[in-house]
């Protein structure tokens, strides 16, 4: 299934692509031409993989007593740390930083169930998405999460070297269901999660994710 946020670009290349072989056709030797519409063809495939938007399902009826936080990106953990946000929180959290690699589904999905209480988008460089100053100095989104429980939850979409747009759905006071889509970045990107300093965290670091689906904290009642 090919996301929304991929469907008008694809059309867009697809008529460049073609434009591209047909130009080569009358312009470049028989071997040359081919060589160009195999890469042609191997660049468009890529495309369609980056859009691809699975189908991610999150089963909560086992843990109705527990609030689990699943992980919103699918990428590899690059890091878990303490620090103090200074945004909205104000108060020193666990965060578990998630690295987006071209190749990955970047499709970003809320990690709780909840209201949407903070939502802020920032403008900013694009530095490469691994570095720790990227989560301040990167454009960025900053999303918060108030539970049933009346814990927060605070995760941030950050562009990377390569991604140019991030896109978000979140809306403010709107009611949302973990493992629902919350936004898009194109091409590259990193997502950090802050959690309550008294959770259980699931994963370690280097251990790939999978958006909707890995469990990586449980927050205590």
């Amino acid at each position: 299934m090919i996301h929304k946020e991929g469907i008008t670009f694809l059309l867009y290349a697809l008529i460049i692509l073609l434009l591209l072989i047909l130009f080569s056709f009358f312009l470049f030797s028989r071997f040359i031409f081919f060589s160009i519409l195999i890469f042609l063809i191997i660049h468009y495939i890529f495309l369609i993989f980056f859009f691809r938007n699975p189908k991610r399902n999150f089963s909560e009826k086992n843990y109705k007593k527990k609030e689990i936080v699943i992980s919103p990106a699918d990428g590899k953990i690059v890091e878990i740390q303490k620090i103090f946000e200074k945004e909205f929180l104000k108060k020193n959290c666990i965060c578990i930083s998630i690295f987006m690699s071209p190749f990955n589904v970047h499709v970003n999905r809320f990690p709780i169930s909840g209201k949407v209480i903070y939502v802020k988008y920032h403008t900013g460089k694009y530095l490469i998405a691994w570095f720790k100053k990227a989560s301040l100095n990167n454009e960025r989104t900053t999303i918060v999460v108030e539970t049933n429980k009346k814990n927060k939850v605070l995760f941030r979409q950050i562009a990377g070297f390569i991604a140019r747009r991030i896109i978000i759905y979140a809306k403010k006071n709107a009611i949302v269901k973990k493992g629902d889509e919350f936004g898009f970045i194109k091409f590259g990107s990193r997502v950090d999660v802050l959690l309550p300093l008294n959770s259980i965290i699931l994963i370690k670091k280097g251990e790939k994710v999978t958006g909707g689906e890995t469990k990586i904290s449980i927050i205590p009642s």
